[in-house]
């Protein structure tokens, strides 16, 4: 991955939680595209946490960002 063109931010507010909340939202996705990297396209992404990614399990999330980047059409 260091050889392409691939970058990614996280936006998490305060309307979250507090600091250790929000982290845990950041830790939370930045595993989930860490899974998904691999078939992502290259680009830049910039990823938005709402209040429910700390409640959600792994499984789920994985399936929502796979049904999204699919929608979306941003697999190779």
């Amino acid at each position: 991955m260091p050889d392409e063109k691939f970058s990614f931010g996280f936006v998490t507010s305060k309307k979250i939680g507090n600091a250790v909340v929000r982290n845990k939202a950041r830790r939370r996705l930045r595993a989930v595209i860490k899974d998904l990297a691999p078939k992502l396209k290259t680009g830049k992404y910039i990823f938005v946490a709402k209040d429910k990614i700390t409640q959600s399990d792994y499984k789920k999330l994985l399936n929502d960002f796979n049904f999204a980047f699919k929608r979306l059409e941003l697999y190779k």
